[in-house]
């Protein structure tokens, strides 16, 4: 019910967001003599902002036509290379030419970005992207709309994630790496796991976990503690919806993107009454450049999709609720899945100083789950001043984060020889750790 008031309340809307935005135009026009009187700058802040905030967000471009190397344009685009109703993988293909003329003659590794799929679209991840091109072929999970997948394509759920995972990693070839931005941190270690264990060649070389919470337990978050607190009965009644027409998957049941967003924006709501006010500011006054920085910034967050009903609950119950990868218990199509197993794949832990998401800890735990990796196989490392999003965007990732995930890599590229014939039985030593 309250999936079908949310679409009656946004065409209700339509008339006053129509008039709005003529309003804009209006008071806007350099043909209006009054345009620039402060009555006028008035009326067009206030008609863009209300235009802005009643609008539909879709899914965003991902705006990725050309990326620098060594201070040299190489361009780029974005094609899907497999596909699934529930996922597309898209690989940011390299212009050769370009590559060659920035001075890149050998093949680079292959990474797989493992978006998050909890609310907003892959592209929030763009700046992750852009920085990954510079030394890497770059693939990334594009999840779709659960309300744009027809019933009959069936169900989509925490196993089917992993099941997504395994077969984008054997599509990009032997030992390529893959980097699981916050939410994907379970899943993706469940799959590799699964993948050592049956000593697969497109296991993953190293993977990284950026944010991830792997053990929820530790150092729990006010989202950690909303999971604890609640019974699952509760998420099953409040948080489920049935999607109405005229979406293609009208009657599927799903968590609606926009109470996720909602839950998103009461975290720092304050925060948000403040950047809207300052952007109305900022309009009046006729100050572009802050303008468009508030625009690309919310066109972005604003913008999310629907979770499927069964991949959110079990989501909710296997990670937040019974913690059943750190624990030991957690079972994939009837069988165990053992981290333990995991002997010659490098993992990197990255968790942010001030994360109010994933809390300190709970990422690093991936290395007491992999119990048979070597030292030098493992690193941690913690970034001082960065909250959630700053572990994968802004410019402290791109100076001081990515970097040591590309050295990373890098050295993981070079053990791979050895990698193969490492012993199952190899030794088990403490982890080393990094931080600044």
């Amino acid at each position: 019910m309250l999936y079908t008031l949310y679409e009656a309340g946004y065409y209700a809307a339509s008339p006053l967001r129509w008039a709005a935005l003529a309003a804009r135009d209006f008071w806007s026009s350099p043909l209006n003599p009054a345009a620039e009187s402060d009555l006028g700058r008035r009326i067009y802040a206030t008609s863009d902002l209300f235009a802005n905030l009643t609008r539909r967000y879709g899914k965003p471009d991902w705006k990725i036509d050309k990326v620098k190397i060594n201070g040299r344009d190489v361009r780029v685009r974005a094609q899907e290379v497999w596909s699934t109703p529930w996922c597309k993988l898209i690989h940011f293909d390299r212009d050769m030419s370009d590559l060659r003329r920035a001075g890149k003659t050998e093949l680079e590794p292959a990474v797989l970005i493992a978006a998050p799929l909890s609310g907003h679209y892959a592209t929030l991840l763009r700046g992750t992207v852009e920085a990954f091109l510079q030394d890497h072929e770059v693939f990334i999970t594009e999840w779709t709309n659960a309300r744009d997948v027809p019933l009959m394509e069936g169900r989509f759920d925490f196993h089917d994630y992993i099941d997504h995972i395994r077969e984008m990693l054997r599509q990009m070839g032997p030992r390529p790496h893959v980097v699981a931005v916050c939410q994907p941190g379970p899943p993706v270690l469940a799959a590799a796991a699964l993948m050592a264990d049956d000593r697969e060649e497109s296991r993953p070389a190293s993977m990284t976990f950026m944010g991830s919470p792997i053990d929820a337990r530790l150092s729990p978050t006010v989202t950690n503690k909303l999971a604890e607190d609640r019974p699952f009965a509760w998420f099953e009644s409040n948080m489920i919806y049935n999607v109405p027409p005229p979406y293609l998957g009208a009657g599927r049941r799903v968590y609606p993107g926009f109470v996720q967003l909602a839950s998103f924006m009461s975290m720092n709501l304050e925060k948000h009454q403040e950047a809207h006010r300052q952007y109305l500011a900022d309009l009046m006054k006729g100050d572009g450049d802050e303008t468009e920085k508030h625009l690309e910034f919310y066109d972005e967050y604003l913008s999310v999709l629907d979770l499927t009903e069964e991949f959110y609950l079990q989501t909710v119950d296997v990670v937040f609720q019974r913690h059943l990868l750190p624990k030991g218990e957690l079972e994939h199509r009837g069988r165990k899945v053992r981290p333990e197993r995991i002997t010659d794949i490098g993992l990197l832990t990255v968790e942010g100083e001030n994360d109010d998401i994933s809390g300190i800890g709970q990422t690093q735990a991936a290395h007491k789950l992999c119990l048979s990796l070597p030292v030098d196989l493992k690193e941690d490392y913690i970034q001082p001043h960065v909250g959630h999003y700053g572990v994968f965007n802004g410019r402290r990732f791109r100076e001081e984060i990515y970097p040591r995930v590309r050295a990373f890599i890098r050295r993981m590229e070079a053990e791979i020889p050895h990698l193969r014939a490492r012993p199952a039985s190899a030794e088990v030593v403490p982890l080393r750790s990094a931080q600044s």
